[in-house]
Formats: C-alpha cells, structure tokens, sequence
C-alpha cells in the first residue's frame, strides 16, 4: 500500500498594516508554525482588491487564501487554521466552548472599540499619527494631511463625538469582563488561544493612547496583550480626549 502525503496548501495572508484583526490572524499563522506570504494592501484602494479576491461585500481585512480557496476574517481564519494544524491548539479541550464564546464577544463586542478610540483621539491629536509609522509627530503639513484623513476615517467608521464618550463610558466594564475571562480560564494561560489573540490585539492597540492606560495598566488584561504583541507603534499623548470623557479606574 502507498501510503499519500498530504502537504500544506500555499497561505496567503491579506492585511492593512495598522489593523488589529490582521494582527491576530498573523500570530495564529505564527502559533501555529505555517509558512505563509503576506500581501500588505494600501488603505482605500484594499477595498476594491479584497472584494476582488474574497467576494462581494468581504471589503474588510484580513483574509486568508489557502491555496485557492478563500477565508475571510479573523475567526473563520483561526477556525480554518485550527482545522488544516490542530496543535498547537487555539480551541484546546476541555475549554473550547468557552474559548470560542470568548472570541465570538471579543470580536463582536470588543473590536470595534480598537478602531473608534484610537481614531477618535487623533482627531484632537492628528500630529500624533506619524508615531504610528515609526516615526516623531508630524510637522504642520503633515499634520494638515492628517486632519484629512482622519475626518474621512471618521465618516467610514461612523464615529462622532456622542458614540466616543458613550465607548469611553462603557470601556471599565469591558476590561472587567476580560478580567474575568482571565480568571475563568478561557485565555491569559501558558499558550495562547483564539480569545488571547482575537482579545489581545485590540487591547494592545487601545494602549497606545495614553489617555486609556490607566484603565489597563497592571492588570491581567495588560499581561495577554503584551505578551502576544509585544510591538506595535503609536503614543497619542495624554489629554487627547477632553476633560471629563474618559472615567477614572475604579
């Protein structure tokens, strides 16, 4: 009998350099240890080729090729990853369940605040963008291309100043609930799990405004996000948000 030897199918990974879900899907393929090319797209422009590649109304990033079929988002890139490499696990039994409510809530409750708060505090810092390639803030033409841009970021995402302060009221709650993740187990052990890097990312991505770091600071939820990204640029300085719009840490 000749026994078939399965190999991996080519992983083609799509990403926008700053997104925190594309973080995710990239420290699982490096979790798992599986080779992969990355394909770095330009923001505007990524929704006309993502829609290409991934099907009509998959306009978002990332996106996974394995060989020729596609897997859009985050979670359907982890569940895929889990099913082609099962170890190491992101889903481990006996907690799996747990796991995947974990990263279902940190997706669908939780992501969207990794996009609204740090864009919504550059609108009072635009200088502050240049951190997040690299370099020092921007000088007053770059900062005029700035304030551009993050007013069209603004519209794309529907942000306004009402849903800001209403994301900044609700976010100690939040970090109480992914404490409370923490405690139960279902992330923040030895290896990582989906809901560690689906979690993580956002919350690695809220830590570069420093108006929000005293709500993270020293607790658990800081641990896992560090841990799985350590590096990732940008500081918008404090006092980016006005007075009174961010809640003190109970």
């Amino acid at each position: 009998m000749v026994r078939q030897v399965t190999s991996t199918p080519a992983l083609t990974l799509h990403v926008l350099p700053p997104s925190h879900p594309c973080m995710t899907a990239e420290a699982a393929l490096r979790h798992k240890r599986l080779e992969y090319d990355k394909v770095s797209l330009t923001p505007g422009p990524h929704v006309e080729e993502m829609t290409r590649v991934y099907g009509e109304g998959n306009t978002t990033v990332p996106g996974l090729l394995v060989g020729d079929e596609p897997v859009h988002g985050s979670r359907a890139i982890l569940e895929r990853l889990e099913q082609m490499e099962p170890d190491p696990p992101l889903y481990p039994e006996p907690i799996a369940d747990a796991v995947r409510e974990a990263e279902r809530w940190g997706d669908e409750e939780l992501q969207d605040l990794g996009r609204r708060l740090p864009w919504g505090a550059l609108h009072f810092r635009p200088e502050a963008m240049g951190t997040f390639g690299g370099g020092g803030p921007l000088d007053p033409a770059g900062t005029d291309f700035a304030i551009n841009y993050v007013r069209g970021t603004w519209k794309y995402h529907g942000i306004t100043a009402e849903r800001l302060a209403a994301d900044l009221a609700g976010l100690p709650e939040q970090i109480d609930h992914v404490d409370t993740l923490i405690a139960d187990g279902a992330m923040g052990g030895g290896d990582p799990t989906a809901a560690d890097l689906q979690i993580g990312a956002t919350l690695r991505v809220l830590l570069t405004v420093a108006d929000l770091q005293p709500l993270i600071e020293g607790r658990p939820v800081e641990e896992v996000a560090r841990r799985w990204f350590p590096d990732y640029p940008g500081e918008i300085p404090r006092g980016a948000f006005p007075a009174g719009w961010v809640p003190a840490r109970a």
